[in-house]
């Protein structure tokens, strides 16, 4: 397909230039006949023209970007304006309203890309880093099968329900890891500032201390004296699992302990069958042939266990199997997504019930995130309320053999 200058008059009177791809130079100007246009002048083009960027929107990639939440308010805002508009000025709409700069841009380069003629998938294409794989092929989906605006509203849906069960991870574990900072460093700051300064007093009694203080005392001498040795064993540390994650052996070793975890392991799973089954009833709701959803979800995947146990089953399915055997045979889906899966292919409505799956798998997330939290916070709260209280207690046990000995 060839790219084609253009000079055009639009609807409105206005000269517009831009370029267009094509076939040939008369399937150019029926497409632009198509959109309204008087076309002036056309000529075989270069192509559009790098467009110059900001220092201010570039990665250190150099390419700009859209993030998770971005890439959701601009699905749901051309979801709703492709209802009412034609894409092109869909896209232009969103272009002039986006404040941030580095969005702007993305979108500006697909509206480029409409205009010059290409599909919304194929312009989505030019930004590979905001928009995934999976993400293109449910947009080229809707495009063939002429059901666009259908397509981006379930889009729109999945990721914000995506959005949402992030932000509810985030909000489970952000007091729970605020609290345990705030425990190691008040019991670092006794111990490296405050023991030493209240057990120094008791250097000249003549007598041997408790063991339970000379114990707590071997401790703050050493983090007193030896903190920065613990900060770089911790680097170390942090370098050499940073460098072993990097192996796809230990990683995957690492990946499948985790899912042997008796809370975490269970919250992984869960979390990755709904996102999973949110994501093959979409696209099978949409038309989009299964093993094709199957093998760009499995791509998406960061737990390597998970993502072989998705290969698998692509796999089988290849190799004739039904969804659901290959789910349970991987033996690290929930039972329930499973019984699901098997129901929906013997009703043949299995979009339905993977998303019954989904909200089923969501509502089990909150009530076990809700559930464990509730016993996190205290558990913290004990053990820091233990450490405090063994440090008092080394204090006072000195305190009291000495009034018994002047007792005597």
């Amino acid at each position: 397909m060839a790219d084609f200058d253009y000079i055009a008059i639009d609807p409105r009177g206005h000269e517009k230039k831009g370029h267009i791809a094509a076939p040939s130079i008369d399937d150019a100007r029926i497409a632009l006949d198509r959109r309204k246009m008087y076309v002036v002048r056309i000529e075989p083009g270069a192509g559009a023209p790098p467009k110059s960027r900001s220092l201010l929107t570039l990665e250190i990639g150099g390419m700009p970007r859209m993030n998770g939440k971005a890439l959701t308010l601009f699905t749901r805002q051309l979801a709703t304006l492709n209802r009412v508009a034609p894409l092109e000025e869909s896209l232009r709409t969103i272009t002039r309203q986006t404040e941030q700069d580095a969005v702007r841009a993305v979108v500006e380069n697909v509206h480029a890309g409409v205009v010059e003629g290409r599909r919304l998938s194929d312009a989505m294409a030019r930004e590979p880093k905001s928009f995934p794989p999976l993400y293109r092929a449910m947009v080229a989906a809707g495009e063939s099968s002429g059901t666009l605006p259908t397509i981006l509203d379930r889009l729109a849906i999945l990721l914000e329900r995506q959005a949402e069960i992030r932000g509810k991870v985030i909000t489970a574990l952000a007091y729970p890891s605020v609290l345990a900072i705030v425990a190691v460093l008040v019991v670092a700051a006794m111990m490296i500032f405050v023991v030493p300064q209240v057990v120094e007093q008791f250097d000249n009694v003549g007598q041997q201390l408790p063991f339970l203080t000379r114990a707590v005392m071997g401790v703050s001498w050493v983090m007193a004296h030896y903190w920065w040795l613990a900060l770089i064993v911790l680097a170390g540390l942090g370098f050499a699992f940073w460098r072993g994650m990097k192996n796809p052996a230990f990683k995957l070793r690492f990946d499948s302990w985790l899912l042997r975890l008796p809370f975490l392991g269970r919250l992984i799973r869960d979390l990755h069958a709904a996102r999973m089954a949110r994501t093959l009833g979409t696209m099978v709701a949409s038309r989009l042939p299964l093993l094709d959803g199957l093998s760009l979800t499995a791509s998406t995947i960061n737990n390597l266990r998970l993502r072989a146990a998705t290969d698998e089953i692509v796999d089988a399915i290849r190799g004739g199997g039904s969804l659901s055997t290959a789910m349970r045979r991987s033996e690290v889906f929930p039972p329930l997504l499973t019984y699901m899966a098997a129901s929906g292919e013997a009703a043949g409505r299995l979009d339905e019930m993977l998303e019954r799956a989904a909200d089923y798998l969501e509502r089990e997330f909150d009530r076990f995130t809700a559930t464990a939290l509730s016993l996190l916070e205290p558990i913290i709260i004990v053990v820091m309320g233990g450490i405090v209280a063994t440090i008092v207690l080394s204090i006072l046990l000195p305190i009291l053999q000495l009034e018994t000995l002047a007792g005597q």
